[in-house]
């Protein structure tokens, strides 16, 4: 855990053996580049717009279509856990453009209605099952190991739907969220 910043390690209230408790703040992991617009606009299904644009003319440039499909706002109830997924943002950042970005994490405070939106990600079992989705696993398992508590005991193929949200913290939610929700996690 010590490359995950301090201000970011919450897991060690958070875990018990059960998984990763719940409360009324999501948090999002992406890149640094994207600050601004999620500040002025929120967060926005299928956000990284520069991403997909690369990857449509990438598409366009050997001749493929490319089909752009709506993603949910992909969401979790941990900083530790956002924190990975801004890294796998800023990796896949980096392939396509040349500028130095860093991770970072915004916590998500939801109106009552909209939070009852939130939706375990069961979707992620075919995530998980790709090279991917083992350094996840790892990354969770690790967690689990440095705040004592046991392994992530989960069958993919037969977990029950809220596992995914407690035992591996994937979540999301299939609406835009206004930025007036959205805030920076800082130190």
């Amino acid at each position: 855990m010590s490359d995950i910043p301090n201000y970011l390690q919450d897991a060690t209230e958070l875990l018990t053996k059960d998984g990763f408790a719940t409360g009324d703040v999501w948090y999002h992991g992406t890149s640094f580049a994207l600050v601004s617009s999620i500040q002025s606009y929120g967060l926005k299904r299928s956000g990284d717009r520069a991403m997909k644009l690369a990857a449509k003319n990438t598409m366009a440039t050997i001749g493929n279509d490319y089909t752009e499909s709506t993603e949910p706002v992909f969401l979790t109830q941990s900083k530790q856990l956002a924190y990975y997924w801004a890294q796998q943002a800023v990796r896949e950042r980096s392939v396509r453009f040349e500028e130095e970005e860093s991770p970072i994490v915004f916590a998500v405070k939801l109106p009552e209605e909209q939070n009852a939106m939130v939706r375990p990600d069961v979707g992620a079992a075919s995530l998980l099952m790709v090279k991917e989705g083992e350094a996840y696993m790892a990354y969770v398992a690790k967690i689990y190991q440095d705040c004592s508590a046991g392994i992530p005991d989960i069958d993919l193929m037969k977990a029950d739907r809220l596992e995914y949200l407690n035992k591996l913290g994937m979540a999301y939610i299939d609406t835009d969220i206004d930025a007036e929700f959205v805030s920076l996690v800082s130190s």
